[in-house]
């Protein structure tokens, strides 16, 4: 008998696993019902989703919702807009009638105008609008002979984290052409040259549009920087067909052009736009007593800190012009600039020991040219008679509109035959880009331009097939004379003798041969 006991049997232990699921399933249901009603209680008492970790399924919700309406993942809520003080700039004049158009039209019809910059003056004067920043303001007041004042004015910079203004600046302003539609692009180029290096020198702004500046655009850009801004327009003589420009055979020009798909080549803003960067932005009222301009543009990038003012490097070293990008500009859309260049220094005898930068070995231009979209330059050399010489003489060509000639071989054009190599510098220290060109500094070789540069891991334009740097760094200064320019006058003129006499008169003698060959 106590064998059978302490051995149970097979049906014994069956029936006790049977027991224990039982058991187990109906706790199971219990516990969920449980939990059931305590969710339903929740949903009840606080509208909240009846699923535990809910903040997933809200995730989840998110994404399905950006799934079926695509813009509400991408579109971010507006930021509130700042309201900044925006004030006439003393000494232009602050009244104007209600009707803005009545009055541009009484301004260009009228003729009484002592100078065409007085004119501009006053068309433009209703556009224009100034911010002070606190930089300016508060560097002011740091400075005041008053000890309180200026110690609060200090405790405010400190605060706002503005550095003090250095002794010396030069008479400098960046300059920016820009549409109202091309903000967002702006704020971070603007941002990134704040923190590399306007932020320890306070160089003023000055906003140039065709059209009037919105209210957001002024804001934002006031907002993002501690520096004096302006904003203007931009006179219309400037932005213009010229009286001696025929609208139809323009519009026609571009029509073939683009049909060539010649880059912008039917744009008539572009054209625009090369023409008053070529010959108008420096006579622009704003800039009139303005030394030094740096050009800056919307969607480029700088991504190398500047511990010195390159403002005050040029000033001090002589140079006029400087570059950051050198590269090849599309021949179809200069087909006649040189010979124009040539006529233009034949008959003014221009020397230099730079133009022959820009020359190939046959006597023609090299297509080689300074990117004008990254530019410090002297101002008083771009206002000095032999550069507005040469400038109307091409504008009077009328290539800006029957061809499509682009600033920047028009200012490297001229730098080479008015300038020295002396007077032209190139910034190596400044990483930029524009588009999908960039430049960086040798920042493996160099300790120093690795700790200012965070340049990114893609190709440097100076080592690519197209850039004109090595011949650049490996030239040699060699005086262009007249003789030069007589002998390159004669190359052009007998290239376009063949091209025009001999290779017709080969394509007849080989048309004739083919026949009479055709015949066995």
């Amino acid at each position: 008998g106590f064998k059978r006991l302490a051995v149970p049997s097979t049906a014994i232990l069956g029936i006790a696993l049977l027991y224990f699921v039982c058991v187990m399933l109906a706790s199971q249901t219990a516990l969920r019902s449980k939990l059931q009603h305590s969710i339903d209680v929740i949903s009840a008492t606080t509208n909240a989703p009846a699923e535990w970790f809910s903040w997933k399924t809200d995730v989840q919700n998110n994404h399905i919702a950006a799934a079926q309406d695509p813009a509400a993942s991408t579109e971010e809520a507006e930021p509130i807009m700042p309201t900044l003080p925006l004030v006439r700039l003393p000494g232009w004049p602050s009244d104007f009638p209600d009707d803005l158009n009545d009055y541009r039209q009484s301004v260009l019809q009228n003729t009484s105008w002592a100078s065409e910059n007085e004119k501009h003056r006053a068309e433009i004067a209703p556009y224009v609008w100034h911010h002070r920043g606190p930089a300016d303001s508060l560097d002011e007041q740091s400075r005041s002979a008053d000890h309180e004042t200026s110690q609060r004015a200090m405790r405010e910079m400190a605060r706002l984290g503005i550095l003090p203004s250095p002794d010396r600046r030069a008479n400098a302003y960046f300059v920016v052409l820009i549409r109202n539609r091309e903000l967002n692009q702006f704020l971070p180029t603007l941002r990134q040259l704040e923190d590399r290096f306007n932020k320890r020198h306070h160089y003023p702004y000055l906003f140039l549009n065709d059209e009037p500046f919105s209210q957001r655009f002024m804001q934002f850009v006031a907002a993002s920087t501690s520096s004096n801004v302006t904003f203007a327009t931009i006179p219309s003589d400037h932005w213009s067909l010229p009286d001696f420009v025929d609208e139809a055979e323009a519009a026609e020009a571009r029509r073939r052009m683009k049909e060539s798909n010649v880059i912008y080549g039917g744009s008539l803003s572009y054209r625009h736009m090369c023409r008053f960067n070529s010959g108008f932005f420096y006579k622009h009222p704003l800039l009139q007593s303005v030394d030094w301009y740096w050009r800056v543009e919307p969607g480029v990038d700088f991504y190398c800190d500047l511990d010195y003012d390159p403002f005050m490097y040029m000033q001090e070293n002589g140079k006029l012009y400087s570059f950051v990008i050198a590269l090849k500009e599309l021949e179809a859309t200069i087909p006649s600039l040189w010979q124009h260049t040539l006529e233009y220094m034949q008959k003014t005898n221009a020397t230099s020991d730079l133009m022959s930068f820009f020359v190939s070995k046959t006597g023609n231009y090299n297509l080689c040219h300074f990117w004008s979209n990254f530019e410090i330059a002297s101002l008083n050399w771009l206002r000095s008679d032999a550069y507005d010489s040469y400038f109307t003489y091409l504008d009077k060509a009328k290539g800006f509109f029957m061809e499509r000639w682009g600033d920047a071989p028009v200012h490297s054009i001229a730098a080479g035959m008015l300038l020295n190599r002396d007077q032209v510098h190139f910034f190596d220290d400044i990483g930029y880009r524009h588009e999908s060109f960039m430049h960086c500094p040798d920042t493996v070789n160099s300790m120093s331009m690795k700790l200012k540069c965070q340049c990114p891991k893609r190709k440097n334009f100076d080592s690519s097939e197209g850039s004109c740097l090595p011949r650049w760094k490996s030239y040699v200064p060699s005086l262009w004379t007249q003789r030069d320019t007589d002998e390159a006058l004669r190359l052009m003129r007998e290239a376009r003798i063949v091209d025009s006499v001999y290779d017709p008169k080969i394509v007849v003698e080989r048309r004739r041969w083919y026949s009479f060959f055709s015949g066995f």
